[in-house]
């Protein structure tokens, strides 16, 4: 069950905005312009989950991935993920804010990063200009080098 795909969708998606909304993850700027969102589907059709992520000049910032409650403890916010990541540019810097789930990115090849080392374009995302708080857990996709 593992074995999802893609399905663009718009940021204003009643689906989208109801699974962010119930799971407390932020609505607000989900029709900004450089804003990409995806329905994870399954191969029978089923909607499990949404992700997202948002063009920050060269880098990406990842936003919120959520699988329905009823998809949930079948690694399927781990295939989720990877899949969301294959849709960046593999030389593209990826960036996300977290309160909650740092363990499990740090598990998926993310690592605690300051403010501070963020690139501006990043920081300057509606998500981590006002929108998450401040005590929000910034990480970097921790990629090897080639």
């Amino acid at each position: 069950m593992n074995d999802i795909r893609l399905e663009p969708v718009l940021g204003g998606d009643a689906g989208l905005k109801l699974a962010l909304s119930a799971s407390g993850l932020p609505t607000e700027d989900l029709e900004d312009a450089e804003c990409s969102f995806f329905r994870a589907v399954t191969s029978d059709g089923g909607t499990v989950g949404y992700a997202g992520i948002e063009a920050c000049g060269g880098d990406v910032l990842l936003r919120s991935i959520v699988i329905l409650p009823e998809h949930r403890g079948k690694a399927l916010g781990k295939a989720l993920t990877k899949e969301t990541l294959r849709s960046a540019n593999v030389s593209s810097a990826v960036f996300l804010a977290t309160t909650t789930a740092a363990q499990f990115f740090e598990n998926l090849g993310f690592v605690v990063v300051q403010r501070s080392d963020v690139p501006a374009a990043v920081l300057a995302t509606r998500q981590l200009s006002g929108i998450c708080p401040a005590s929000a857990t910034i990480m970097k996709l921790d990629r090897p080098s080639t």
